[in-house]
């Protein structure tokens, strides 16, 4: 199968891309590298050093290599930057992704997988953990420039006929991660204590994230390839974990080396969510497989960190 994945330098989908690849695929990446790293890219793999945003590079790019599938990874991640910025999260977001899939639609392309945000979309649900039916309340520009994008995909695929899978992704975490947006407080937290300053925490710390390993949502996108055509699946552990619990979950891996952490003021969150992964169950036979403690003890040791044992 010939597949491209925007984004695919970055932490999520150059782990995807490692998997294609094992299982014999030909895969392309389209990616700007504002924040993806060459050094992820498989020697395997195509590079289209570019933007989503390019129109005339993507038609150029489909036409050439008539694709059958597009893992649609490039994103602005950053929540908070979103408030910031909402145009150029907007841009990035939701134009470059209509870029993408004028290109599936003009090319002919039979599928597109879509990372969305399960972290963000529904707000503060009343109930957790939140499945697919729960009421979307995105709270953030970056959450309303995700759910945009989700109902673009469903109303051009249904307009036009390419399948699709929409993955709402809890927060991912491992191998790979940068240290950028609350998504990456693993990372975050161990950065910090390799340049020997403290993690900070935000508040009370006792605001809670879903925490999904990378390597169980790379077994949702090869899921994906062949199943759930039209559908929505949350992607976590259906776990909430605050951070007071990431941040000691992170001092344990150092050991010894671990610094207290400082504390400061609160930001404007999500308070608490977790995901119901059910129909990922279901309907892609998928569950998430890594604890969180030894999803962070391999995080920590990929930063070269010899782990407390």
């Amino acid at each position: 199968m010939r597949i491209l994945i925007t984004g695919g330098a970055g932490f999520i989908g150059s782990s995807i891309q490692d998997r294609y690849l094992a299982l014999g695929h030909e895969v392309t990446v389209l990616d700007d590298l504002s924040t993806g790293k060459i050094e992820y890219l498989n020697p395997q793999t195509d590079l289209i050093r570019g933007s989503i945003n390019d129109e005339d590079l993507v038609q150029d790019l489909f036409r050439r290599r008539k694709f059958d599938l597009v893992s649609h990874h490039a994103a602005q991640i950053n929540v908070r930057y979103s408030f910031d910025d909402p145009i150029r999260d907007c841009k990035t977001n939701v134009l470059g992704t209509l870029t993408i899939l004028k290109a599936v639609i003009d090319n002919h392309v039979g599928k597109i997988i879509f990372s969305s945000t399960g972290g963000a979309i529904y707000g503060d649900p009343e109930v957790l953990p939140a499945d697919e039916d729960t009421p979307l309340q995105p709270g953030s520009p970056y959450a309303i420039s995700k759910l945009t994008c989700e109902n673009y995909i469903r109303n051009l695929g249904r307009l036009h006929g390419f399948e699709y899978t929409i993955l709402r992704y809890a927060n991912v975490y491992g191998p790979r991660q940068i240290a950028k947006g609350e998504a990456g407080v693993v990372a975050i937290f161990t950065e910090r204590m390799l340049a020997g300053k403290p993690p900070v925490i935000f508040g009370t710390g006792e605001n809670t994230r879903d925490y999904v390993f990378v390597g169980d949502v790379v077994e949702a996108n090869v899921l994906a390839m062949t199943k759930g055509n039209g559908g929505t699946f949350n992607i976590g552990c259906g776990v909430e974990t605050n951070v007071l619990e990431v941040c000691n979950a992170v001092s344990e891996a150092f050991g010894d080396k671990a610094l207290k952490p400082e504390r400061a003021a609160a930001v404007p969150e999500v308070e608490r969510i977790s995901l119901d992964c059910a129909l990922a169950r279901r309907e892609l036979g998928w569950e998430p497989k890594v604890d969180f403690v030894d999803g962070v003890r391999m995080t920590v040791r990929s930063f070269g960190v010899e782990v407390a044992d």
